[in-house]
């Protein structure tokens, strides 16, 4: 079949070419016409721990001949497993699963909203900022900072305003003119372009929700699961939030969704209030409970934070030869290459030579390797994006 045979089978909501694909090992995926691929994009930060990992092989085999669902009408020993994992790891007291990231902020706004109307009718006001980016369902979508997400699919849902990242003036603006329920932050912003949030901004917002029976819902999925080099982002930074909402790497791979509370906010949740069919079904949840432990680990953080250092120099020694970088960016590894020219092209430039990356805002592109990437993959990865940045310049 020709490439367009396969675009022709599929609703046209992604962009794709090239041959499927077929494995992964470790940090390399193969397609069906035998290309060999150096993954820096990680299914968009999924694959935490490469592909084919053995643990979580062994996990699938053992938990596929056991129990793969058993309906969230009964309690399953997995998903008890996973809670308890998370919340020890964690602020929370409470734990909602889900199968996705736009679904756990879809929670999160629902759970925020019933305790709000706990306290007043009109506190039902979201606040989020530009370039952050929450989802494709319409509330997460709502709460999405960004335009080209919203046009066509206008009206939104009500009650969802927007100011810009660590500007605190702004936004004392935008929320003295509404009842807030909640405030939703990505501590790094990846689709947006890789933005770190200030921790003078992210103590401003604590400080102000604190005040104001706000809740602070901080959205790790992303960068959360150890991606920052500490378990969770707000580690970094000292400022634990009210609710935190998690995805892509917990299931190992596969689809699954989190929602951790503090108990003032799940005390106003009742049965019926929110559900979902397959969330935190056995096989996803013993997938998180493997990855869990190893990412927790801190000789395991530790050494992301020493790869994510050796990166993030690498980048930046090479904006020094290069001038079509604008900027070097990100934290532990989740870094964002800003470019002058359109980083679509780049992408698909540097897939064509081996290396995957992944197209951010801000004509920024992700390198997000898996955490068990080598110093010897990162060289490799650096050689292949210099060598196709240098194709560009004229």
């Amino acid at each position: 079949m020709k490439k367009t045979d396969y675009n022709n089978l599929f609703i046209p909501t992604y962009k794709r070419d090239g041959a499927p694909l077929v494995k992964g090992k470790g940090v390399y995926l193969y397609d069906s016409d035998g290309n060999k691929y150096l993954d820096f994009g990680t299914g968009i930060a999924v694959n935490a721990l490469g592909h084919a990992h053995p643990t979580l092989i062994k996990t699938v085999r053992e938990q596929g001949a056991m129990l793969l669902h058993g309906s969230n009408l009964y309690f399953t020993e997995n998903q008890i497993k996973l809670a308890k994992k998370l919340l020890k790891s964690s602020f929370g007291d409470k734990i909602f699963f889900c199968n996705s990231g736009t679904e756990a902020n879809e929670a999160a706004i629902k759970f925020a909203r019933k305790w709000a109307k706990t306290i007043s009718k009109d506190k039902y006001h979201i606040l989020s900022f530009y370039d952050g980016f929450h989802g494709r369902t319409y509330g997460a979508l709502s709460a999405t900072a960004q335009s080209k997400f919203h046009e066509g699919f206008e009206p939104l849902v009500e009650g969802f305003h927007y100011a810009k990242l660590n500007n605190i003036e702004e936004t004392k603006k935008a929320l003295k003119k509404h009842d807030y329920a909640a405030i939703f932050v990505e501590p790094i912003q990846g689709e947006g372009g890789v933005i770190c949030a200030s921790k003078d901004f992210l103590v401003f917002l604590r400080e102000y929700c604190d005040k104001h029976r706000i809740a602070l819902v901080f959205d790790e999925i992303q960068c959360g699961m150890g991606r920052t080099g500490t378990l969770w982002s707000y580690e970094q930074y000292g400022v634990v939030p009210d609710m935190m909402t998690l995805a892509k790497p917990l299931g190992g791979g596969l689809p699954i969704g989190a929602v951790i509370s503090k108990d003032f906010i799940t005390d106003a949740i009742s049965p019926g209030d929110h559900g979902t069919t397959f969330g935190g079904n056995s096989l996803a949840c013993a997938l998180g409970c493997e990855l869990l432990d190893i990412v927790s680990q801190k000789s395991f953080l530790k050494d992301v934070r020493r790869k994510g250092e050796y990166l993030t120099k690498k980048l930046s020694d090479l904006k020094k030869k290069n001038d079509l970088i604008e900027g070097v960016r990100g934290l532990g590894l989740i870094i964002g290459v800003q470019l002058k020219i359109d980083p679509v092209k780049v992408v698909s430039t540097c897939k064509e030579n081996g290396l995957l990356l992944v197209k951010a805002g801000n004509h920024t592109v992700r390198f997000l390797p898996p955490l068990i990437v080598t110093k010897d993959d990162i060289d490799k990865a650096v050689v292949i994006f210099e060598k196709v940045l240098k194709s560009f310049q004229k």
